[in-house]
């Protein structure tokens, strides 16, 4: 198999563990990626770029603003790949973007990404029912083991829920509080 971007990429989907862990971070150091003239921080394989990607440039934008460095990643149309790495301290990660547009979508959209990233990131641009984005998360985990966290970028918040917090009994109180507020 060749050393290009494509075939680092499919071998997310095969390993687990460090081994991912490694393979995240040796895909974000290649030397493809360059960063944008406009930021720094946010770094791009150049390249054609996708119909979502002005979606992808704003949540990239947000994530810079909460401390990360963004590494966007190449569309292949032959496997599924995720969207970013988001790198923080020398912790990198990978992470489908779901924009939420409208009020009833995130569900649908948390499913989709099943088999793409065990990671995603929800950039909410409208006001989404509390109870139902809970719902939402809730069906995800259940109907994906392998998920591992949402991470929900709503106006100035950052708000990381595992699979784990979702059990806790003050759970929804505090989310909500931190949600709405």
């Amino acid at each position: 198999m060749t050393n290009d971007i494509t075939s680092e990429l499919a071998k997310l989907h095969e390993l687990t563990g460090a081994e991912f862990s490694r393979q995240v971070e040796r895909i974000a150091k290649r030397k493809e990626f360059h960063p944008l003239e406009t930021d720094k921080d946010i770094l791009t394989t150049g390249g054609k770029q996708s119909d979502d990607y002005e979606n992808l440039l704003q949540a990239a934008r947000k994530a810079v603003e909460f401390g990360y460095r963004v590494y966007l990643l190449p569309n292949p149309t032959e496997i599924r790949t995720p969207d970013f790495i988001l790198e923080k301290k020398n912790t990198y990660r990978v992470y489908d973007l779901k924009t939420v547009f409208g009020r009833s979508s995130v569900g649908q959209s948390l499913i989709d990404s099943i088999g793409q990233c065990n990671r995603i990131l929800l950039n909410i641009q409208t006001d989404y029912n509390t109870r139902l984005l809970i719902s939402d998360i809730m069906k995800y985990f259940e109907a994906n083991p392998s998920g591992v966290e949402v991470l929900i970028f709503k106006g100035r918040k950052r708000i990381s829920i595992d699979k784990f917090v979702l059990n806790h009994p003050s759970f929804y109180r505090l989310f909500k509080k931190r949600y709405e507020k």
